[in-house]
């Protein structure tokens, strides 16, 4: 039994050796955060679509998610 102890000992000495030679975990990259300002959402004056602006299409009437909504609702192109 003593020497059943003593092996034991011996073998949580190695591991714990091992274990402090071990590099320590590198740190996960993280992804950084999107700067991106957040875009300025608009409704489609004829079917009620949100969308950002730099996307619409713009009408004398409003503005508009296609210029097949902007036809529809008989609407032109402003000058």
């Amino acid at each position: 039994m003593k020497y059943l102890i003593w092996l034991l000992v011996i073998l949580v000495a190695i591991w714990a050796f091992k274990r402090s030679r071990r590099p320590a975990k590198p740190a996960e990259e993280k992804t950084p955060p999107n700067n991106a300002s957040p875009s300025n959402m608009v409704a489609c004056t004829h079917c009620g679509l949100h969308l950002p602006q730099e996307e619409a299409v713009t009408g004398t009437q409003g503005l508009y998610c296609s210029t097949e909504h902007r036809a529809a609702a008989q609407d032109r192109n402003p000058v």
